[in-house]
């Protein structure tokens, strides 16, 4: 299968995308993303596939979009999915806890730290809100984007 990509200019930087030969998006990286991607030589230069995200990533950081409208197909074992999906029922301008995405897949307190790890594996920044993810005392930790881009997607998003 061949991955297709482009890059994309964003206020919180270069965007780095990536899809499947459907076109579903596979991953968004940002430079000096933990475990972000980097092109691979086999990869395909398309811009094609992005269409959509284009125009979607625009309007949100235009603050006329609060939802994106994308197909995903990111990859992951069951519990990173169920994880990932359930950063999705976390509202534009609204926060939850890493306690409270473990109650929404139903993984135990003493899951957390495994729900964290998984929230941190997120390769879909941004389209897959992991940003809004904070930690029980309302502090910002870890983003795997980098502080910095947490807290001006929060600020956009009127959270912080």
């Amino acid at each position: 299968m061949t991955t297709r990509w482009t890059r994309l200019d964003s206020p919180v930087g270069e965007l780095l995308l990536t899809a499947d030969e459907t076109g579903a998006l596979t991953s968004l990286s940002v430079p000096g993303q933990k475990n972000g991607r980097t092109v691979q030589e086999s990869w395909r230069h398309d811009p094609g596939p992005f269409r959509a995200a284009r125009e979607q990533l625009s309007a949100y950081f235009a603050g006329e979009l609060k939802e994106f409208q994308l197909e995903l197909r990111p990859g992951g074992t069951e519990f990173r999915t169920r994880v990932w999906d359930a950063l999705d029922d976390v509202p534009y301008g609204a926060t939850a806890t890493y306690g409270e995405i473990a109650a929404r897949v139903g993984a135990s307190r003493v899951a957390v730290r495994a729900v964290g790890g998984a929230i941190g594996a997120n390769p879909l920044l941004i389209l897959r809100p992991c940003h809004r993810v904070i930690g029980a005392n309302g502090s910002l930790t870890g983003y795997a984007g980098g502080l910095e881009r947490k807290t001006a997607l929060l600020t956009l998003e009127g959270a912080l």
